[in-house]
């Protein structure tokens, strides 16, 4: 699949219909999901500030990520697109550490995903795949599920492929594992898939979409 227009990265996204997966996970949020984000998206100039300072600490500290890119324009794009802003700041509070790795020149928008090393994001840990897979369980259900708090957060679960791509750009889930998009026909049938990192080498998994483990959360990616 090939995204419209030019997209410089050090991933790959020319692979990736990003703007076809969006629209179809905007298409599946239900109309509180919906409520939810609009009536939430906006930060305050306190909390605006503060999340930008450390946007860019990180961008600079992670030049590898972005080769050849401009902090003034992303954060120029950043600051007229408060609910992107708002939806980073969730990566960011749940434990994220997002930062930019791609640029579809075309559209003019940045790639943000969560790029936190060793560990998925601590604040999103513990979660079934989906609302399907929560509903099914008679007891010890977990708080949530992945699918629904990345809806809930205005971004989207990484696919297997942007999974990997990201790998290449440091050494991410070494002692921890992420849920990732998983295939119509796996979840039919009840499962789901997972990814992680060991011995230097990025394996997935499978696994039944009700499961959770404290080791286990999801990473998350958006387009500004």
């Amino acid at each position: 699949m090939d995204v419209e227009g030019t997209c410089r990265s050090t991933i790959d996204f020319e692979k990736i219909d990003l703007n076809k997966t969006l629209q179809r996970v905007a298409n599946q949020h239900d109309d509180s999901t919906n409520k939810i984000i609009r009536m939430n998206s906006k930060l305050s100039p306190k909390q605006r500030e503060e999340l930008l300072k450390v946007l860019t600490a990180r961008f600079e500290k992670n030049m590898n990520r972005h080769k050849g890119l401009d902090w003034a324009k992303v954060r120029a794009k950043l600051e007229s697109n408060p609910e992107k802003l708002w939806s980073l700041n969730e990566m960011e509070s749940t434990g994220g550490e997002p930062d930019v790795v791609g640029h579809d020149e075309k559209a003019g928008e940045y790639v943000f995903c969560d790029c936190s090393a060793e560990k998925s994001p601590k604040g999103r840990r513990s979660l079934c795949y989906d609302r399907e897979a929560l509903d099914s369980r008679k007891e010890h259900k977990p708080k949530n599920n992945a699918i629904e708090m990345a809806a809930a957060m205005g971004i989207e679960l990484l696919t297997e492929e942007l999974y990997r791509d990201l790998q290449k750009l440091g050494e991410f889930d070494t002692k921890t594992s992420s849920w990732v998009q998983t295939p119509s026909e796996i979840r039919k049938l009840g499962g789901a898939i997972f990814c992680d990192r060991r011995y230097d080498h990025v394996f997935t998994y499978h696994n039944g979409a009700e499961s959770y483990y404290a080791v286990r959360g999801f990473r998350g990616w958006i387009r500004v």
